[in-house]
């Protein structure tokens, strides 16, 4: 996988591409009437321009910048590791803190108000810059490929289409079909139970197998794998844009018991030791430059001594599901990854590996809570 600019090279012979669609040819005139003498023009299609390379998006959700290793955080992610080593890292991405506005800007290149994204989809209102409805005069990225020769698929979570637009009736001008995704597998909501989630395969639901093993994240990385397998089998010379977003790890924290069994203790030391520990591997790193403090403790964290037993045990179970959530998730992405190597094009697919689109989220307050939606909608667990 490598990092480069995907288009030099674009010989005089290449068609237009400053509008899109590519303009066909003038259709010839003829006045042969015998259809034995009459030859046919040449046959017209859209392609890529030569050497083009496969596009990679992965977006992670909700995660933190001192989670993952490949950043100095306590949760080994060998995948990212891996491309880290071998490409470029960056430590300065800007997001707007928001699922829908860093995800719509992200795959448009537009500041998110200007594509009407201003915070998530199912809060979206009436005023201009905030109707969660991306407009038309808006080129979707996976439009702009598609319409140069790119096969284009989005896998896992969408969350760009507004709330009220979302059902069987439409409209659907702004479901990943209608945003220049050939294919498109995965729910169109923010969040979605990962044991029974609510699917779609482009605008058809999905009935899940009968399958007490069934995870989501598994699911979407096969179905990844099967439609990279498939393209690459049919048209080895077509490059293809992959978007893959998981819903990790975004809640529901639901992981498989064995990834979590894999975590047993390890974060017993509490969230203050685990501070101290990050920011060192950080600056050895040099994620973040030497000599850079830690930042002070939220008011609403308690001092880690200072808890109950109890709530020790609680805080850190919740931390081995979180990071076994990472865990997972970065080894599916890794079985993606490892579908392209086996077309042979590895070395030529440009993958962007997107630790966030925002930061953790706080909405469980102290504790944590069971649904999320409680929150959103102002109703206070017990």
């Amino acid at each position: 996988f490598f990092l480069a600019a995907p288009f030099a090279g674009v010989s005089a012979a290449e068609p237009d591409r400053t509008v899109l669609p590519i303009r066909e040819p003038d259709r010839p005139a003829y006045t042969e009437i015998d259809a034995s003498k009459a030859k046919a023009p040449p046959g017209f299609s859209v392609k890529a321009p030569a050497g083009a390379p496969n596009v990679v998006i992965v977006l992670i959700d909700d995660l933190g910048f001192g989670a993952a290793s490949a950043f100095g955080g306590p949760i080994p992610t060998p995948t990212l590791d891996a491309l880290a080593q071998d490409g470029l890292r960056y430590n300065n991405f800007h997001t707007t803190a928001l699922c829908s506005p860093t995800r719509a800007a992200l795959k448009s290149g537009r500041n998110h108000h200007t594509v009407n994204m201003g915070f998530i989809t199912e809060m979206a209102t009436g005023f201009p810059g905030n109707t969660g409805q991306i407009p038309d005069a808006t080129a979707p990225l996976a439009e702009m490929l598609r319409l140069n020769g790119y096969s284009t698929a989005a896998f896992g979570k969408w969350h760009e289409t507004a709330a009220w637009e979302t059902s069987v009736s439409g409209p659907f001008d702004r479901w990943p079909t209608h945003q220049g995704f050939d294919k498109f597998y995965g729910f169109i909501g923010g969040e979605t139970n990962q044991w029974a989630p609510y699917l779609y395969d482009g605008v058809t639901q999905v009935e899940l197998p009968d399958d007490p093993k069934y995870h989501f994240m598994t699911d979407m990385t096969d179905k990844a794998v099967a439609w990279i397998e498939y393209q690459k089998a049919i048209t080895p010379e077509k490059p293809f844009f992959v978007y893959f977003a998981p819903g990790a790890t975004h809640a529901p924290h639901h992981v498989p018991r064995e990834w979590i069994a894999r975590w047993k203790g390890k974060f017993d030391q509490g969230w203050d030791t685990l501070r101290e520990e990050t920011l060192a591997r950080q600056i050895k790193l040099g994620v973040v430059p030497a000599g850079t403090k830690l930042a002070p403790r939220a008011d609403a964290i308690k001092d880690w001594d200072t808890l109950s037993a109890d709530e020790k045990r609680l805080f850190a179970r919740q931390a081995e599901v979180f990071a076994a959530f990472l865990d997972y998730t970065d080894h599916e992405i890794g079985r993606m990854l490892d579908a392209i190597r086996s077309t042979g094009q590895a070395d030529n697919t440009l993958v962007f590996y997107i630790a966030g689109d925002n930061g953790t989220s706080g909405e469980g307050g102290e504790n944590g809570m069971f649904n999320e939606y409680t929150y959103f909608n102002g109703v206070q667990e017990q």
